[in-house]
């Protein structure tokens, strides 16, 4: 992919909260781009290469860790009564502490351990699910039982907790509340659905509501995006009913387009390129064209399990070629040709390995962009991290290697969903018994 292209992919998604270009702050990263910026990265390595520079116990969860300031804020869950069942129809019960711990990434020392009590009713209830979001000084997380709470960055204490049933009168979603936290400027921005606040924008400081805007029987699980339509700052929010543009400042519609995923299955973040965003759930996808425009357009919508990607646990990668995603029903990566949607290969191999030939659902690979190698980082439910070239002639594997082992369990096999944090020359991975930080650098 071109310099260009890769400039572009950040552009479209900058936020305006400034970071260092070595953190991984929020979901998927600086920009919420998939972009690793890191120089002389080890991009070399075969089965049995990557021994952890450290290792730590940790609970329960699929939310990713994110990396400040040389820190590592690892959110997940204790369970103090019940037994894990994962049944994707069935809610279960779980008394236990979401905590957030804060680690050293040189030494891999806890500095900080916070949590609250929380009582869980949901399906898959291994822990939370939405990334930490850092802002200077301080972090946010959300629970998969609503709580938003604010933390100081430098000792864990509270400064602000928002439960949204409580606020909001919001029934839990069926999966958890799963859309990790955005900061842009003064607001926090988090999706909470219901009536006239399928999204609502929060101070920063004082969890007051700032703003809230549209309507959705749920959330959705897709974590609001930020980007710039000619040089005003918004927020992508995709919801069950559709996704929308909004102004950053105000919720102001600036446009909406109707999409409508199974199962209110709003999952993957809609990604933008240029005048084009690609928007991917379970069932359906498409293509919107001249966003910065008064009048966008779809170009295509498909919903054909022969054409397009639709994507859940895994955002795609928008490239000016092809994109890249995970597809929910083959478990297959696929790449799909951004002006009509056509399919250009499929490979399912790389998301499971012996596995792979298998009708599943769900696999899942998280995709990284490393502009300075010109490779990808996948990392995979087996707990592989590879190193690949994805073109739109297909996907070259150059190194590939287990750095966790998977601990979950999905529709009958082993799993590991959880993406990893890029960062300080590190990739930092997280199961139900521990994260790992593994040295990368040259």
């Amino acid at each position: 992919m071109s310099k260009l292209c890769n400039l572009l992919c950040v552009a479209a998604l900058l936020i305006a909260t400034p970071v260092l270009a070595e953190d991984w702050p929020q979901w998927l990263g600086p920009q919420s781009a998939s972009n690793w910026q890191a120089e002389g990265i080890r991009t070399d390595f075969s089965e049995g290469d990557l021994s952890p520079k450290w290792t730590v116990p940790c609970g329960v969860g699929y939310a990713g860790p994110a990396v400040a300031g040389g820190k590592v804020y690892l959110f997940d869950y204790e369970v103090t009564d019940g037994k894990i069942v994962n049944n994707a129809g069935r809610a279960i019960n779980l008394k236990g502490n979401e905590r957030l711990h804060c680690i050293d990434l040189a030494t891999g020392k806890v500095s900080w351990t916070k949590g609250m009590p929380v009582d869980y009713y949901i399906s898959y209830p291994s822990g939370p699910r939405a990334t930490p979001c850092v802002d200077g000084d301080h972090v946010y997380t959300l629970g998969a039982e609503g709580d938003l709470v604010c933390r100081t960055t430098a000792d864990g204490e509270q400064v602000w907790h928002v439960n949204f049933l409580d606020k909001f009168g919001i029934k839990t979603p069926i999966w958890g509340h799963s859309s990790s936290p955005l900061v842009i400027d003064d607001l926090v921005y988090c999706m909470v659905g219901g009536e006239g606040s399928a999204i609502v924008a929060f101070d920063k400081t004082t969890g007051e509501v700032a703003w809230q805007t549209l309507s959705s029987n749920e959330p959705g699980y897709a974590s609001p995006a930020a980007m710039q339509l000619g040089g005003k700052s918004c927020v992508i929010a995709f919801h069950p009913s559709g996704v929308a543009v909004l102004d950053a400042k105000t919720g102001s519609e600036v446009w909406a387009k109707p999409i409508a995923p199974k199962f209110g299955m709003s999952i993957a973040v809609p990604r933008v390129l240029g005048e084009q965003m690609f928007v991917s759930s379970y069932g359906e996808s498409m293509m919107v064209n001249s966003i910065t425009s008064d009048a966008p357009r779809i170009i295509w919508k498909e919903n054909s399990s022969r054409e397009a990607v639709y994507c859940s646990n895994s955002t795609p990668y928008f490239t000016k070629e092809a994109i890249y995603g995970c597809d929910i029903e083959s478990s297959q990566l696929i790449a799909i040709d951004p002006e009509t949607g056509e399919r250009l290969w499929e490979n399912q191999e790389i998301l499971l390995g012996p596995d792979a030939g298998r009708s599943v659902r769900h696999g899942t690979a998280f995709i990284v962009n490393h502009p300075e190698s010109g490779h990808y980082f996948l990392f995979n439910e087996l707990g592989e991290l590879i190193v690949a070239d994805l073109t739109p002639q297909g996907v070259t594997v150059h190194s590939r290697a287990k750095i966790i082992e998977p601990t979950g369990e999905a529709f009958g096999r082993t799993v590991l969903w959880t993406h990893p944090a890029f960062a300080d020359g590190c990739v930092i991975a997280r199961s139900d018994k521990e994260v790992v930080c593994i040295d990368l650098k040259k």
